[in-house]
């Protein structure tokens, strides 16, 4: 960008259709760029539908483009565009639209937006907008109407016909009132109207919890990231997958503790025995506690070997520590169940404990300075490496 343009106020007239009819109706792609292109388009949804609000909003946009072309100034750049969302609306109508003007602005990059709208939608996308470019004015197109009768008539005739045409009101309008009278007729057949009016309530209620506490739209949204979801890798699957395995393994251990448990039968009962509980517990459970957290760790483990990070090193040493300390628990139980029992087989189990871990950091630097081509280092990575 020249130091010109940087100096220019690129000022875009913006015209959003965020249910979508340009689309749906005159199968225009959005957006729109250029005042001939979207005087075509809003020609083209006007001859569609020549009562729709959306065709008479670009038309709007098109007469203040035309008046801020005759009032420009030398440093003024004007540009005029349509962007649309779905006739859905809700989460992926917004993206859409912010989809849409990502691409705009990268075509022209605008320092401000004039927002033109059926007012319809104003709340819902004029924050999508300034968040991005700030917005300088908002004319809103509000189609007028006769008080006549005969118009009157004729505007209810056309929501009617929106609300059965358009799927986004007809799902309600007529959804909800043709399953109930269907259900009207089934219990009718069987004279158990009574029934009926029981299923009604349940109907209308589930109804407006779903609406209420939005769980229609949980649904959709959930279903949207079913259908873009990616897998992460394959080393990210093998992680998480182990994290899910060996949490389960420490819980069943957890509770497999707890079944040896003798129970007291008062609370000075549980303050005399708890050497004996905790020893018990520590016996039931550490079997599948330890290869609960060893499963979780060889997770990780593999992770990082695929990453080629220099924590698989320290990842694998902490491996073989936590199995060894099987033996230290095995130990330390028999001491907490039977305090007249030799201590030997612990002070052994510990004393083997220290020899092993003095063993694997000897053998994590041999391999370290043996393989250090292997390994994706950083400066972070070699200082903790070397506190470690």
């Amino acid at each position: 960008m020249t130091e010109e343009d940087k100096q220019q106020k690129r000022i875009l007239v913006l015209c959003v259709d965020r249910d979508g009819d340009i689309g749906t109706k005159a199968e225009i792609k959005t957006p729109v760029i250029g005042r001939e292109e979207n005087l075509n388009a809003a020609v083209a949804l006007a001859l569609r539908d020549p009562e729709e609000p959306d065709a008479n909003a670009m038309f709007e946009a098109v007469r203040v483009y035309n008046r801020l072309q005759e009032e420009s100034k030398p440093d003024e750049v004007f540009e005029i565009s349509t962007i649309s969302g779905s006739e859905l609306g809700g989460v992926g109508a917004d993206r859409k639209i912010v989809a849409e003007l990502n691409e705009l602005l990268t075509a022209f990059p605008a320092s401000e937006i004039i927002l033109v709208t059926d007012g319809y939608s104003d709340e819902a996308v004029l924050p999508l907008i300034e968040s991005r470019v700030p917005v300088s004015s908002v004319r809103r197109i509000v189609v007028k109407h006769s008080k006549s009768i005969e118009e009157t008539a004729a505007l209810f005739t056309r929501y009617i016909k929106m609300m059965m045409e358009n799927p986004r009101y007809s799902r309600i309008a007529l959804g909800i009132p043709g399953l109930l009278l269907f259900i009207l007729g089934i219990f009718s057949i069987f004279n158990l109207l009574y029934q009926y009016w029981i299923a009604f309530i349940f109907v209308l209620g589930g109804f407006l919890l779903l609406k209420g506490f939005g769980v229609d739209r949980m649904i959709r949204n959930y279903y949207q990231w079913m259908k873009e979801y990616s897998p992460p890798p394959l080393p990210v699957q093998i992680s998480n997958f182990s994290v899910i395995v060996g949490t389960l393994c420490i819980i069943v251990g957890a509770y497999l503790g707890t079944t040896k448990i003798p129970i007291p039968p008062d609370i000075s009962g549980w303050l005399s025995d708890f050497p004996l509980i905790a020893g018990q517990f520590i016996r039931g459970s550490m079997d599948l506690i330890i290869v609960g957290i060893c499963v979780t760790l060889s997770g990780r483990t593999i992770h990082l070997y695929f990453e080629r990070d220099i924590k698989l090193l320290r990842n694998a040493a902490l491996i073989v520590l936590v199995g060894w300390s099987r033996w230290i628990l095995d130990g330390t139980s028999e001491v907490l169940i039977d305090p007249g029992r030799s201590y030997d087989k612990l002070i052994f189990s510990i004393v083997i404990g220290i020899l092993i871990g003095i063993a694997s950091a000897l053998v994590i630097l041999i391999v370290y300075r043996s393989s250090t081509k292997f390994f994706k280092e950083t400066e972070e990575q070699i200082e903790e490496f070397g506190e470690g």
